[in-house]
C-alpha cells in the first residue's frame, strides 16, 4: 500500500471537515484505498469505524469484498454496524457467517434484513418466529417476502389487519413481494369487514392479481376505503381484465379528458420495491415505460429535492407507434376525437386513473450539460437563505434532455423539463432534418408526452415546482423544434392521481402551471 494513501485517509478522519474529506476520497479514490481502509479499521475506535464502513459503502462494488471480510471478523456492535452497511449495499451474506451473527447478535434488524437478502429458505422459520415481535415484525415480513417463501403467505395475510402504521404497510408490501394469489381472499375479506386505511391493501391486490380497478376520486381516507371495498367486492382470484377507456370527451381544441379502468400499467409512476435496511416500506418511486424502470423519480418527501435519475435505457423502443397514431400526430392543430381514438392502443398501456390531455406549444431547448439544466440552475432562485448545501452537478438526470427556455409561473419558481425515453445522441439526423423542413413550412407535428407536476417545499424554506414530462413518441420532432427555434407542439397526458395536492384537491398542481403559452384550460 502506498504510504501516501494511508496519510490522506488519516488526515480525512482527523481533519476539521471529516465528511467533506471522505467524500473527496470516495469521488476520486486511489487504487489502494480499500486496502488502506481495512488496515486502518483494526486500530479505529467505534466512531471512526462507522466512518470507514460508510467510506467502503460509498466506493460501491470495489468496497463490497472488504465489507464481507470485515464482517467475518467483527463481533458485537462492530458486527452490527458492518452488517447494516452490507445490507444497505444489498449484499448476500454467506449462510455460515450469517448464522454466526445470529448467535452473536440475536434477531436484530440488520440480521433480519440480511436473511431476506440471503436467498436461503432455511432462515424462513426464524423470520416467522419474530413476526409478532414489536419493532421487528414488519422487517421479518419483508424478509420473508424477499425470500418468496409462500408457505408463510397465510401467516402474513392474517396479520395485515392486526398491525398499524409502517408495520401494516410492511406486511402488505411483503405480500406484494411474495406475489402469491393465495393472499387475495384474506385481503378481500379484511376489506369487506371494514379494515382501513385501505391504500396498502388495494395496492397489494393490484400487484398480486394483475387487476387495477378504477377508484372514484376521493377526499378522505374513509371515502377511499369505501371505494376500494366496493371495487374488490367479489374478487377471489388473480386474472387480468381488458382495459376500458371511458368518458373520453374533447372539452376544447386544446384540452380533453378520459378515464381508464384496468389499465395495463406498463407506463406508470410506481413505488420501488422496499429497500432492505430502510424503515419505510414505501419511499422511492420510479417511472416505468414499457414495463421497465426508466427514471428514478425519488422519494415522496415533500421537503426533499425534486430529483430524477436515468436508470437504464429500455431494451426496445418505449412506444411502438402504430401507423394510424403516427399519421394523426404528423400535423396537429387541435385536439379532436379522431386523434384520441388513434391513441387508444397507447392509452391502454397507462396506469388506471383519471386523465387530462393538453395540447401545448412549449418553447424547448436541448441541454447536454448539468450546468445548463434547470436541475442545477434552480439554485439561482435560492438567494434569500444561506443554505448549507451547494448546487451539485449530479442533481441532473444524467442524460441529455429538453427543457423549457424560461420558468413557467411566478411567484413559485416552476421549471419545465422533458426527458427522453431513448438516448438523444442516437437520433437519426435525416429524420430530424425532415421534421424541421415540415415545421418551417407551417406543419405542426406533435410529440406525445406523459407529464406530471412535482411540488416541493425544499428544506422547508424554498417552494418550487417541476413540470416533468417523458417522451413516449416524438423525439425527432422535439429535436427539430429545438433546432428551428419554434415552440414544440406537444400532446401531454397527465393522470390526476399523480397531481393530487392535499390542500387544494385533484388537478391543483396542474392548474398551478396552466395555461402555458399556446394552451388553454378551457
Amino acid at each position: 500500500m502506498d504510504a501516501g494513501t494511508g496519510e490522506r485517509l488519516e488526515r480525512a478522519l482527523t481533519g476539521p471537515d471529516v465528511w467533506g474529506a471522505l467524500g473527496t476520497l470516495a469521488s476520486d479514490p486511489p487504487p489502494d484505498l480499500v486496502e488502506a481502509v481495512e488496515e486502518r479499521y483494526g486500530a479505529a475506535g467505534p466512531e471512526q469505524r462507522r466512518l470507514l464502513t460508510w467510506l467502503l459503502r460509498s466506493l460501491g462494488e470495489s468496497g463490497d469484498p472488504a465489507l464481507l471480510r470485515l464482517l467475518e471478523r467483527a463481533r458485537g456492535e462492530h458486527a452490527r454496524d458492518v452488517l447494516a452497511t452490507a445490507v444497505q449495499r444489498g449484499l448476500r451474506i454467506p449462510a455460515g457467517v450469517l448464522r454466526g451473527l445470529v448467535d452473536d447478535l440475536g434477531m436484530v434488524e440488520p440480521v433480519v434484513d440480511a436473511m431476506g437478502l440471503s436467498g436461503d429458505p432455511s432462515f424462513a422459520p426464524l423470520l416467522a418466529g419474530v413476526l409478532d415481535r414489536t419493532g421487528l415484525g414488519g422487517r421479518a415480513a419483508l424478509a420473508l417476502g424477499r425470500l418468496g417463501e409462500r408457505r408463510w403467505t397465510g401467516a402474513l395475510a392474517e396479520r395485515v389487519g392486526g398491525v398499524s402504521g409502517l408495520d401494516h404497510t410492511a406486511f402488505a408490501r411483503a405480500l406484494e413481494l411474495m406475489g402469491d394469489p393465495a393472499a387475495v381472499p384474506y385481503l378481500v375479506r379484511w376489506l369487506r369487514k371494514g379494515g382501513e386505511p385501505a391504500g396498502d391493501v388495494h395496492d397489494a391486490l393490484v400487484r398480486i392479481t394483475g387487476r387495477n380497478p378504477l377508484l372514484p376520486l376521493w377526499t378522505t381516507s374513509e371515502e377511499y376505503t369505501r371505494n376500494a371495498r366496493r371495487a374488490w367486492a367479489g374478487v377471489t382470484a388473480a386474472g387480468r381484465v381488458p382495459p376500458d377507456l371511458r368518458d373520453m370527451v374533447v372539452e376544447s381544441p386544446s384540452w380533453a379528458r378520459f378515464e381508464l379502468d384496468e389499465g395495463r400499467g406498463r407506463i406508470r409512476i410506481d413505488f420501488d420495491a422496499p429497500a432492505a435496511g430502510s424503515s419505510r416500506p414505501r419511499w422511492n418511486r420510479s417511472l416505468f415505460v414499457g414495463g421497465e424502470p426508466l427514471y428514478r423519480v425519488g422519494s415522496i418527501c415533500d421537503t426533499c429535492e425534486t430529483a430524477l435519475r436515468l436508470l437504464d435505457w429500455p431494451a426496445r423502443r418505449a412506444v411502438r407507434g402504430a401507423a394510424r397514431l403516427r399519421g394523426a400526430l404528423s400535423d396537429v392543430h387541435a385536439l379532436d376525437a379522431e386523434l384520441l381514438d388513434a391513441s387508444r392502443p397507447l392509452l391502454e398501456e397507462l396506469e388506471t386513473g383519471h386523465y387530462r390531455v393538453f395540447l401545448a406549444d412549449l418553447p424547448l431547448e436541448r441541454v447536454a450539460t448539468p450546468e445548463r439544466s434547470w436541475w442545477v440552475r434552480r439554485w439561482e432562485d435560492r438567494t434569500e437563505a444561506d443554505l448549507s448545501q451547494e448546487p451539485d452537478p449530479v442533481d441532473w438526470p444524467g442524460t441529455e434532455h429538453f427543457q423549457l427556455t424560461h420558468r413557467l409561473t411566478e411567484p413559485v419558481p416552476t421549471y419545465g423539463v422533458v426527458l427522453p425515453s431513448q438516448p438523444l445522441d442516437a437520433l437519426d439526423d435525416d429524420q430530424v432534418a425532415g421534421h424541421r423542413v415540415a415545421i418551417e413550412g407551417g406543419a405542426r407535428p406533435a410529440a406525445l408526452v406523459l407529464g406530471w407536476v412535482e411540488d416541493r417545499w425544499v428544506e422547508a424554506e424554498h417552494e418550487e415546482r417541476f413540470l416533468v414530462g417523458t417522451v413516449l413518441d416524438g423525439h425527432h420532432k422535439l429535436a427539430a423544434y429545438a433546432e428551428a427555434g419554434v415552440p414544440a407542439r406537444v400532446v401531454l397526458l397527465s393522470r390526476l392521481e399523480d397531481n393530487w395536492a392535499e390542500r387544494d384537491g385533484w388537478g391543483a398542481r396542474l392548474e398551478a402551471v396552466l395555461p402555458w403559452p399556446g394552451a388553454s384550460a378551457g
